[in-house]
């Protein structure tokens, strides 16, 4: 990640891009924390870690600028763009501003994600195998026939079997998984400007391993599942899991919410 100094460069045209596409309502979007049970064939649901820390001042700094923070990236990034958009939805339904002029902002926030190399991960598990375990029972029937002073008899016993599990069979296999990660700190922009200061406000970690690699499909469920959190302490980790038909899923992709 940059620093907040190497961060802070010239906005260029794409930031106003970016501004209107999230901002074009007045109106603060209503983001649904519910999780939705219905989950369609082609939709995932993603289990989510996000730990979140905030200074008791956090409160406090609700004029913000978002600066991208990935080594190389700037505005001019078609990924940060899409990305640097769900952010402001997200924001802006916690009550944050966006600052169109920088020298106005009081919170520098920079925006961090990536996605790990894929690990192959071993599995095995067993599964019981039935057969025969024995017998039962045993009935015979037969007839006994007479000539004169001989006699003969004729029979057929029949065995019932008894069943069970006879053993185990391990199967084995592999499946590759991916780690995925965003991670969003806020500044104290109004110190940095006066001293050079790198004070935190707040910081949100949220990752997140699964078998998607598409980043584009899987950071606004990230996002949807850290936005109660954000400028606030969590005071542990926090475990959620979500899935791609949720409202808030749906709201900070723009998409119309049911």
């Amino acid at each position: 990640m940059h620093s907040l100094s190497k961060a802070i460069v010239v906005i260029t045209v794409a930031f106003t891009i970016a501004i209107l596409a999230a901002c074009s309502t007045k109106e603060r979007p209503e983001f649904q924390y519910q999780q939705q049970s219905h989950i369609t064939q082609d939709q995932q649901k993603f289990h989510i870690t996000i730990d979140s820390l905030a200074s008791v001042s956090a409160p406090q700094y609700r004029t913000y600028i978002l600066l991208p923070g990935n080594t190389g990236v700037t505005w001019d990034d078609l990924q940060f763009q899409e990305y640097a958009v769900y952010v402001m939805r997200v924001l802006h339904s916690r009550g944050f501003v966006l600052a169109h002029e920088t020298q106005n902002a009081e919170v520098a926030i920079v925006l961090s994600y990536g996605i790990g190399t894929p690990e192959a991960r071993q599995y095995s598990f067993s599964l019981p195998v039935l057969g025969q375990t024995g017998v039962s029972s045993a009935h015979t029937y037969g007839a006994a026939t007479s000539y004169g002073n001989t006699a003969t008899y004729s029979g057929t016993t029949t065995y019932l079997p008894s069943y069970g599990i006879t053993g185990l069979t391990t199967y084995t296999g592999t499946v590759t998984e991916y780690f995925r990660y965003t991670l969003i700190t806020a500044y104290d922009f109004k110190e940095f400007k006066q001293s050079g200061r790198q004070v935190q406000l707040w910081h949100t970690t949220v990752t997140s391993s699964g078998s998607s690699g598409d980043l584009r499909r899987v950071f606004p469920v990230l996002l949807g599942a850290a936005a109660p959190y954000l400028a606030t302490s969590t005071g542990r980790q926090v475990e959620r899991r979500l899935d791609e038909s949720d409202n808030i899923v749906k709201a900070i992709k723009g998409e119309p919410v049911q």
